[in-house]
């Protein structure tokens, strides 16, 4: 939700600034409506959306999710998730930035385990040389590990996504000490992945994270609109505690 009197305090990524520090991975809806009235009610300006699991234009045989979660309205954040090595991910980044008209901000995903959802490590950095040698602006998902994330700035990445709780798992962010060091430690945003609940939301922006990416909590909820508004409103509450104190 929109701040007039806090100009100064708004989420800048990759040099664009945001209103909301509240990131909806829409990659778990399969029906386009139901995304949009979830991302109105989170207050969210930035989706990301997995060219795997969505149409962005590349099939015929369905809608196209532009048609209506339109880039007038949201900032479309292309991601290879579902990738399970460099070489799918690489590709799956060409392919989002030819679908999105030469954008090169995207979010690179490889997994390394189905059921977790964990990163691979070793083959997301080979990944994210490769498409930063080429031109690429990336939103890095990976772990808590500050060594990694030291790793990955120097490379030239835009943003971290480090992971919270497993997808699915509903527990709370797993290591608060790792991330406040690898906060600290970044001179680029820190965006916490894995949020299961709006408790999540709210200790993840007091630990003094520039957003969070909220997926499955929201698109497996009962309530959805419930839950989105619920998340919006505890990542303002987390942040102005953070600012707080």
């Amino acid at each position: 939700m929109h701040d007039p009197e806090n100009e100064s305090d708004r989420f800048t990524i990759d040099g664009q600034l945001f209103d909301s520090r509240l990131l909806l991975d829409i990659g778990y809806y399969r029906d386009p409506q139901r995304a949009l009235i979830a991302a109105r009610a989170s207050g969210a300006e930035i989706l990301c959306v997995s060219v795997r699991r969505n149409n962005l234009g590349q099939r015929n045989d369905e809608a196209n999710l532009l048609d209506t979660l339109t880039p007038d309205e949201f900032m479309i954040l292309p991601s290879s998730s579902g990738c399970y090595n460099a070489e799918d991910a690489i590709e799956c980044c060409h392919q989002a930035r030819e679908l999105l008209n030469g954008q090169n901000l995207v979010k690179l995903e490889v997994l390394g385990d189905e059921q977790t959802l964990y990163p691979d490590i070793p083959a997301t950095l080979s990944a994210a040389q490769t498409l930063i040698n080429d031109g690429f602006r990336l939103l890095v998902y990976c772990n808590d590990d500050p060594v990694i994330a030291r790793r990955l700035e120097a490379m030239g990445a835009a943003a971290l996504m480090p992971m919270g709780a497993p997808p699915g798992s509903h527990l709370t962010q797993y290591n608060p000490g790792n991330l406040r060091r690898l906060i600290d430690q970044a001179s680029i945003p820190v965006l916490l992945g894995g949020i299961c609940r709006a408790s999540d939301a709210a200790l993840a922006m007091e630990l003094g994270c520039d957003a969070v990416v909220i997926d499955r909590a929201i698109a497996h909820a009962q309530e959805p609109v419930l839950m989105a508004q619920a998340m919006c409103f505890a990542v303002q509450a987390g942040r102005q505690g953070y600012l707080a104190e």
